[in-house]
């Protein structure tokens, strides 16, 4: 993903921009752009909706985690009180 985000950074895309060639309608330029910036847009919306659903994924992580770290604390309280009433 992140070889992807170098096409997009300001250094390279205006590299890649040619003076306007005689004939050539400023139109045509302005379209060209419109196209350039629909794409951006697409890339960056799908890296969005990628990042959103890792993140989710770890929410879940985080929560399953100290759902276990709470069952595992409650069991030791358990096993200490235990040792407690046997001495």
């Amino acid at each position: 993903d992140g070889d992807n985000m170098s096409l997009f950074l300001p250094e390279q895309r205006h590299s890649t921009l040619v003076p306007l060639q005689p004939g050539q309608s400023f139109k045509f330029t302005v379209l060209e752009t419109l196209d350039r910036i629909k794409e951006e847009f697409q890339f960056l919306q799908a890296q969005y909706h990628s990042l959103k659903l890792e993140c989710e994924k770890l929410a879940s992580e985080k929560t399953e985690m100290q759902r276990h770290y709470i069952m595992v604390s409650q069991q030791m309280d358990i096993e200490a009180h235990r040792q407690t009433l046997r001495r």
